[in-house]
C-alpha cells in the first residue's frame, strides 16, 4: 500500500470531521502534468454533508487545499466521487444538462419580461388618457 501524504491526510481529516460514517472516507491521490488530483470517496448518505448547500463546503475544502498547495508549491484539484451508484454521466454531459436548464429558465424569464412589458405598454395609453381626462376636469373645475 502506498504511503499516505500530508494532502491526503488533510482532506481525510476534514471529511471525517464532517461525516457520520468515518470508516467510509477514502482519499486517492494521482499526480500528473496538471498537478495533484485528490479524489474523495464518502458514504452516499454523507455526500450532502461534504458538498454542502450549493457546493459551499466543497468549495471551502478546495480553498484550503489551494492554501496547502501554496505552502507545498503544488497545484491541487479535489474531486468528490459520486458513490451512490447514480447516473454514469460524464462531467461534460452534466455541464450540458446544467446549461440547457439554465438556458430554458433564461428564455422563460425573458419571455415573461417581454409579455409584462407588452402588457404595460398596452395599458399605458388607457392610464394616460384617464390621467389627462382627470387633469382637464380639475382645471375646468378651477376655472369655474
Amino acid at each position: 500500500m502506498s504511503e499516505i501524504t500530508i494532502d491526503q491526510q488533510f482532506v481525510e481529516y476534514i471529511a471525517k470531521s464532517l461525516v457520520d460514517n468515518e470508516a467510509d472516507v477514502k482519499v486517492e491521490r494521482v499526480v500528473d502534468e496538471r498537478g495533484v488530483l485528490l479524489t474523495l470517496y464518502v458514504n452516499p448518505a454523507d455526500l450532502g454533508r461534504v458538498i454542502g448547500k450549493r457546493g459551499a463546503i466543497a468549495e471551502s475544502i478546495r480553498t484550503l487545499l489551494r492554501s496547502l498547495g501554496i505552502k507545498n508549491s503544488a497545484h491541487y484539484n479535489l474531486k468528490i466521487a459520486d458513490t451512490d451508484g447514480g447516473s454514469n454521466s460524464t462531467r461534460e454531459e452534466v455541464q450540458e444538462q446544467d446549461y440547457s436548464q439554465y438556458a430554458s429558465r433564461r428564455t422563460k424569464i425573458v419571455e415573461n419580461s417581454q409579455s409584462e412589458d407588452q402588457a404595460l405598454t398596452e395599458e399605458e395609453p388607457t392610464k394616460e388618457s384617464d390621467f389627462v381626462k382627470n387633469t382637464r376636469q380639475e382645471l375646468a373645475d378651477l376655472e369655474d
